[in-house]
């Protein structure tokens, strides 16, 4: 929802641009912190969500770790006031150059996945002559029910190590000198709505932690990884997502030592209500069988609906009686260039101010420069006060 203020402020911007509502985003912050702090969990922000340098510093600043991917995420949470013990380093491949930027940092830990991972981490450890705390993400085989290409916790997926080679992992652990393994680590999928299969991960990881103990395997932090999902039908409905139904089933199902800690890696339902794509209608295209609303915004600026085929509600901020149904499409030189078919929005003119909704998460981090189209740029509520 926006205000008439908000709208005026549009009418004098050049589009497309991203438009970050912070008080949402501050509001998500404050919720999340409340309920982790109630449970006693951690939770590290996902940079892969949206690396924006002011959105991380406002994420920083109530006290959130930081869950990076790649080593110049890891520079970027340095940069935006993260904590260097407070950031875990995940990803299947890690280059040379990038574990030792997260050595030098002194990271909280890598969360390695795969043996052939934590032999090169101890090897590189070893010459300059540290240890590296290391993070094991293993691979539960449980069904996160979302779509196939955001799922990561199945045999079949490339992620973690799978739980028959539990054995082979612990004989290498065991044998290493440079390696600190301070934790297990877990993500099963993105955009989870189904809560349930949450409760199904907290057992499995039972399981595991069982079986650790019965190798004489000490483990300080659990991570559960991130995943929960968010209304993009519903957006302003739900700006905060189901924070405390998500906390309070860990609590109740996943058994933790006295001395052990749980983590968690939030990005989506931080971020995404907080932003929205804000475009313009360029041209209304009638043909035989449809009607196109041609925006100036496109994949470039948005990929998800051409990546996963991901829904967005989407507004006519210039509201009209009429309501047409529409192909909502974008400029780029790609049939699948596509952001929702037959979807019924106020009758369009051109000029009209368009908003793709909860864009705050994988909206601007994604974009790119494809067909040489210009970065979109990024407002903020509190500059158009």
């Amino acid at each position: 929802m926006f205000s008439e203020s908000e709208k005026k402020k549009f009418e004098q911007i050049e589009t497309p641009f991203y438009y970050y509502n912070l008080e949402i985003l501050e509001k998500t912050l404050k919720t999340i912190s409340q309920i982790s702090q109630k449970y006693n969990f951690k939770v590290h922000y996902a940079l892969k969500a949206n690396s924006n340098l002011k959105i991380l510093k406002i994420i920083e600043s109530y006290g959130l770790g930081a869950d990076c991917v790649s080593g110049n995420e890891v520079l970027r949470a340095l940069e935006s006031g993260f904590s260097s013990n407070k950031i875990a380093f995940a990803g299947v491949g890690k280059t040379d150059s990038e574990i030792k930027i997260g050595l030098n940092a002194n990271i909280f830990s890598f969360n390695c996945e795969s043996i052939p991972e934590i032999l090169i981490i101890n090897e590189i450890a070893e010459k300059q002559r540290k240890k590296a705390p290391i993070a094991v993400r293993i691979n539960p085989n449980v069904d996160s029910k979302t779509h196939k290409h955001i799922t990561t916790g199945l045999n079949e997926n490339k992620f973690g190590i799978n739980i028959e080679d539990l054995p082979n992992l612990v004989e290498v652990i065991k044998s290493l000198k440079n390696i600190d393994f301070v934790g297990i680590h877990f993500h099963i999928g993105s955009q989870i709505t189904d809560l349930s299969v949450f409760k199904d991960l907290s057992l499995k990881v039972n399981e595991i932690q069982s079986y650790f103990a019965e190798q004489n395997i000490d483990i300080q932090h659990v991570n559960l990884g991130g995943g929960l999902g968010i209304s993009y039908e519903n957006p302003d409905e739900d700006s905060t997502s189901r924070f405390e139904e998500y906390f309070k089933i860990f609590s109740e199902n996943l058994k933790l030592k006295s001395y052990q800690t749980a983590h968690f890696e939030l990005g989506r339902s931080i971020v995404a209500q907080s932003g929205s794509l804000i475009s313009r209608v360029l041209y209304n295209k009638k043909s035989t069988t449809k009607n196109f609303l041609i925006l100036d915004a496109g994949m470039n600026d948005l990929i998800r609906p051409a990546l996963y085929q991901a829904y967005h509600k989407i507004e006519n901020l210039n509201v009209r009686a009429m309501t047409c149904l529409y192909d909502v499409v974008g400029p780029v030189c790609e049939s699948s260039d596509v952001f929702v078919k037959d979807y019924a929005l106020g009758e369009a003119q051109r000029g009209d101010l368009i908003a793709i909704r909860s864009a705050g998460a994988y909206g601007e981090v994604m974009a790119s420069n494809y067909n040489l189209k210009a970065l979109a740029q990024a407002y903020y509520s509190n500059e158009l006060k």
